[in-house]
């Protein structure tokens, strides 16, 4: 299953974000109930838009893991409720959690997280688990704890993540190798994603796109999928699909390290076969200010790009 984060940029003339979402990709996460919850008309509204067949994944609200902490208390345990609300009138299996880098998966947690849980009702919701970091060291209590409640651990397979622990279901957020989710895949990194989302026994991929173009890409993957070809990102190639490329948002006058910092993470086509980052293009530039694209591709023409 691909779907992204959140419907809101989503937009489509004359047509509701979400209904236009919904014939396209397969899930959507329900990201803006990290920062608010939303209000039960709303959540009603939302499952009527789209067709019964059509998942949704809740974030689950930051107050419970990042102020409260998981305490057994009064009002986290009622936001807790709030959010299982939420994920059964969607219809939503999973409720995501994300942990604070504060927060890590020992012993003193788990206890702490299966108290919680012992204390509240999740009717039928699992908890999908996120600890982000390069170096996250999962405590044998914390193990035994997603594995008694039936847990999943959300990786980031664009990162090569792994789950710590055997599910049925595969849960991916995907922010790629840039900085925060200011990046866009290759083809060849979206092929590693494939290979990585087919190991282990997995009944159920939910793939979860959150690059800045998440849309585009999600809908790449999907077409891939579907005919084992990658499709053109813009409607040309060699130096024009640079120019288009950079016709989307690059602010002149510009150093040469300046328009790789701010417009190489975006893919264009090299060739209607070959992707490739814009930075591959944009190194090959003089260090020097350009003052517009056309100066930029002009230099460009001179140099070899292939």
């Amino acid at each position: 299953m691909v779907g992204a984060g959140g419907w809101a940029y989503f937009q489509i003339p004359g047509t509701h974000p979400l209904r236009a979402y919904a014939k396209i990709y397969d899930f959507v996460e329900v990201n803006s109930s990290f920062y608010v919850i939303p209000d039960m008309k709303r959540v009603k509204r939302w499952r009527g838009m789209v067709p019964h067949t059509f998942k949704f994944t809740v974030r689950c609200h930051r107050s419970i893991s990042h102020k409260f902490k998981f305490a057994v208390l009064e009002q986290p345990l009622q936001i807790f409720e709030r959010m299982i609300e939420i994920c059964n009138t969607l219809n939503a299996q999973i409720l995501h959690v994300l942990f604070p880098k504060t927060l890590q998966p020992t012993s003193q947690l788990a206890n702490s997280l299966r108290n919680f849980i012992e204390s509240a009702k999740t009717n039928g919701v699992r908890l999908a688990v996120e600890f982000r970091g390069n170096n996250v060291q999962f405590d044998k209590a914390f193990i035994r704890l997603m594995e008694d409640y039936n847990m999943i651990h959300s990786v980031d397979l664009s990162k090569d993540e792994r789950p710590v622990v055997e599910s049925d279901i595969l849960y991916s957020r995907l922010f790629g190798k840039g900085e925060h989710n200011i990046y866009q895949p290759t083809d060849e990194e979206l092929r590693r994603i494939d290979q990585l989302a087919s190991e282990g026994p997995h009944q159920k991929v939910m793939l979860c796109f959150h690059y800045v173009k998440m849309y585009k890409d999600a809908v790449r993957f999907k077409i891939y999928k579907q005919t084992g070809k990658f499709p053109k990102v813009t409607s040309s190639t060699g130096l024009e699909s640079l120019a288009e490329v950079l016709r989307e948002d690059a602010v002149f006058p510009a150093t040469r390290q300046e328009l790789i910092s701010s417009q190489g993470w975006k893919i264009i086509d090299l060739t209607n076969d070959k992707r490739v980052h814009a930075a591959e293009l944009l190194k090959k530039l003089r260090n020097k200010t350009y003052s517009n694209i056309e100066e930029v591709i002009k230099e460009l023409s001179s140099t070899s790009i292939y």
